[in-house]
């Protein structure tokens, strides 16, 4: 299907099961059993050896049987690639197993894949009382052709069970949920989602459903039934464009996908899945309040107040009697900080009447409406819930617009867990662990909360996005002061993990550049903590033990040259470092992930040890070089591509026999690069960038690239090979991308001025890669 070319696929869905309809109806009759006839028209003939209407056996004596559909064909979503779940109900005849093979073999011959069962209406029952799946499949049952009351009954007999024993089914329901989003992971903030069984997917509309049908909460409404129509739409362009049924959405059919829908591109696809993926999960969440509250007995009476206007009742956070939203601006967002700081979710009609009936705050806002939001956004973790309460009612997008450019904005990398909005509402909430270590809470908060709110524009997001948090935090009320301070925070977010990861913090050109940019120790504790907030929220990936322990010796030295005072040297080497300096020719140390490499100081080092650890299938995620007089030491964390790490003697005669010019390295990550397959999408060709004012004496190399084994030794031999020394080094891997930064100096201990040699170094390096 072309872009834009207009095509219902709820029609073509609802026609495929109308044609299956068909065909399974004549593969029936051809089994030996003919439909009933409707009112006003001839029952089967007597030779059918059928029940006539009445359901009455035949002239041969045979029972009833009915044809019945299950699961998506009986929810009439019969994507293309669907299978076909169908059930043969019976009364018990003898012959049922001839009938029943005379309809599978067909179905199978034609290659459709088909799950099937035959049972008497007592079996379906039995089996539905234990069997989830099958109960499931049951509730929602459609019959296709046969005997009628041999479906109703079945259907009217599991449902009044699912009704009696809902207080236990609906736990199994809810078990079943959680385990799948355990293992799938959530919908909205996947790369490559499970449109079925993650979190968010088709399977949680469906569990809402039997919710539903067990007479404890209502039906989904049509907010999420239209998201979960789009999930279905996703499904079957998904199939069209796969030529197969499939349920995950990879990367490289993303853009197919969007075509068949019409839409631009990857990006508003998964812009519009998420939003589906967070309304399905929205409702899914208030459901289950829902299913609580009912099956856990009626609530406590009373009204407890927790703040002007907001009181808790029932395990919910409304409005006090005779309070109007209407009168009062700041209530929405008052209730939403008392909801917070109680642990309470708002009442799903307190958020309607808020979004409906609230009008808009003054501009800037009150110093009141200001205190609000901090205080929703210090609640730490409880904020999160809360805040997307907000969002789902579009409360959010009316007190912030610049919001909504970044509402439900995927960030298509796999470092980031999250959408750009749930990133900055997580951010804020692991600041708020922070506050009493920052001389501004309130900043650091609100500077959380703003952070990224650039990557809602183009270019770089830290330069709009201080363009947009002045714009923002005059808005809400801030002082000019107040306003430089946050501005400047989002600013510099990545000031320090970037500085810490990929410049030599022991040249003084580094410190002196960062002290410069912040300018004051009051903004950087406050982007110490933010940094620390936003790698946690971004995901493992992003921040680790390895990281922390290099921005808090950043921040140290900072703060020593902002307070005037000369930073207190960190110690050359550790006394564990000491002691394998003092093994000889090439001492390793492997302690779960991290190697220390100690050896006397030589030309390629590095990447010498570098190529050791690739030739035993380690994974280097992050590496730090640095010399003390004439010995080196290396700091790798890696992981094993799959198993246990390798022995660390075994390692340690390697690294010997490497030095010694004894091992052919180079042949041996040659055999292993041959037997590697290469990345599933296209990946974005290497970029090589010499930096000239990071140092005054060495020149500093950054080299972004797809991971893969045997990088960073293949760069290492690239410097090398054009005469430079690796003086010091970064080495960082943010998902499948390594940013790797070297600082090098010729034979001469001299940085690299000559442009023709900087052009070879970048040239030679970028051939090293391809």
């Amino acid at each position: 299907m072309m872009r834009g070319e207009a095509r219902s696929f709820a029609a073509a869905r609802k026609d495929r099961a109308a044609d299956i309809d068909r065909w399974l109806t004549d593969l029936f009759r051809t089994a030996g059993a003919q439909p009933y006839a409707r009112e006003g028209r001839a029952g089967p003939g007597p030779k059918s050896g059928f029940p006539d209407e009445r359901g009455a056996p035949g002239p041969n004596g045979i029972g009833g049987v009915a044809l019945v559909a299950v699961g998506s064909l009986g929810r009439g979503e019969l994507a293309p690639g669907s299978d076909l779940d169908l059930v043969l109900l019976h009364n018990g005849h003898d012959d049922v197993a001839r009938i029943a093979d005379r309809i599978w073999y067909p179905i199978w011959d034609s290659g459709i894949g088909l799950d099937h069962s035959v049972r008497t209406v007592d079996e379906a029952v039995k089996v539905a009382r234990e069997d989830l799946k099958a109960v499931l499949g049951l509730i929602q049952a459609r019959h296709i052709v046969g005997d009628p009351e041999l479906t109703r009954a079945a259907r009217e007999a599991v449902l009044a069970e699912w009704r009696a024993d809902s207080r236990r089914r609906l736990a199994e329901l809810r078990m079943a949920a959680d385990k799948r989003a355990e293992s799938s992971g959530e919908l909205a903030f996947l790369l490559e989602p499970d449109l079925r069984d993650s979190r968010g997917g088709l399977r949680d509309v469906q569990a809402m459903q039997a919710v539903a049908a067990a007479w404890v909460a209502s039906a989904p409404g049509p907010r999420v039934r239209e998201a979960y129509e789009f999930l279905l739409d996703i499904r079957h362009g998904l199939h069209l464009v796969t030529a197969r049924g499939a349920d995950r959405l990879v990367l490289q059919e993303q853009d197919a996908v969007a075509g068949t829908l019409g839409l631009l591109d990857a990006e508003a696809l998964m812009r519009r899945l998420a939003e589906a993926g967070r309304t399905i999960s929205h409702s899914f969440d208030a459901t289950w309040r829902t299913v609580d509250r009912l099956l856990s007995g009626p609530a406590p009476r009373g009204r407890r107040p927790l703040a002007d206007g907001v009181v808790e009742h029932g395990g919910e956070v409304v409005l006090a009697r005779g309070v109007s939203p209407r009168k009062d601006p700041t209530l929405v967002l008052r209730a939403a900080a008392a909801a917070a700081e109680a642990g309470l979710p708002l009442a799903p009609a307190t958020v309607s009447v808020l979004a409906a009936q609230s009008p808009p705050l003054d501009v800037p806002w009150p110093e009141d409406a200001r205190a609000a939001l901090v205080a929703l956004l210090g609640a730490g973790r409880a904020a999160v819930p809360v805040w997307e309460e907000l969002d789902q009612a579009g409360i959010l997008v009316r007190l912030l617009p610049d919001w909504e450019r970044v509402r439900h904005r995927p960030q298509r990398n796999p470092v980031h867990r999250y959408t750009v909005d749930r990133h900055l509402i997580e951010a804020a909430a692991g600041a708020a662990s922070f506050t009493r270590e920052v001389s501004r809470p309130d900043l650091l908060l609100i500077s959380a909360l703003l952070h990224d709110i650039g990557k809602g524009w183009p270019g770089d997001h830290s330069t709009t996005g201080e363009v947009v948090a002045r714009d923002i935090g005059a808005r809400i009320g801030l002082p000019p002061a107040d306003v430089e301070i946050v501005s400047t925070v989002v600013r510099h977010h990545l000031l320090l993990p970037e500085t810490a990861t990929r410049r030599d913090l022991d040249d003084p050109v580094t410190i002196a550049r960062v002290a410069e940019a912040v300018g004051s120790r009051e903004v950087l504790e406050l982007l110490a903590a933010l940094a620390v907030a936003d790698g946690n929220a971004t995901g493992p990936a992003a921040w680790n033990s390895w990281k922390a322990s290099l921005v808090s010796d950043l921040v140290r030295r900072v703060r020593s040259v902002l307070s005037g005072t000369p930073p207190t040297p960190a110690p050359v080497l550790s006394e564990e470092q000491a002691a394998l300096a003092r093994h000889g020719g090439g001492a390793v140390r492997v302690n779960k992930g991290a190697v220390t490499v100690v050896a006397p100081d030589r030309p390629g080092l590095l990447w010498s040890a570098a190529g050791v650890l690739a030739a035993h299938r380690m994974v280097v995620r992050s590496a730090s070089a640095a010399s003390a007089g004439s010995t080196a030491v290396i700091e790798f964390v890696v992981v094993p591509e799959y198993g246990t790490p390798p022995d660390p003697a075994t390692l340690e005669a390697d690294l010997r026999l490497v030095l010694a010019g004894r091992l052919d390295i180079e042949a041996r990550l040659a055999r292993r690069t041959r037997s590697i397959r290469p990345p599933r999408v296209p990946v974005a060709p290497p970029r090589v960038t010499l930096i000239d004012d990071a140092s005054s004496t060495a020149t500093v190399v950054e080299v972004r690239a797809h991971d893969r084994p045997g990088l960073l030794w293949k760069i290492g031999r690239a410097f090398g090979e054009c005469g430079l020394d690796v003086r010091a080094a970064r080495v960082e891997t943010l998902g499948a991308e390594a940013v790797d930064v070297f600082y090098v100096a010729d034979r001469n201990g001299h940085p690299i001025a000559d442009e023709e040699q900087r052009a070879q170094v970048r040239e030679h390096v970028l051939a090293a890669l391809r």
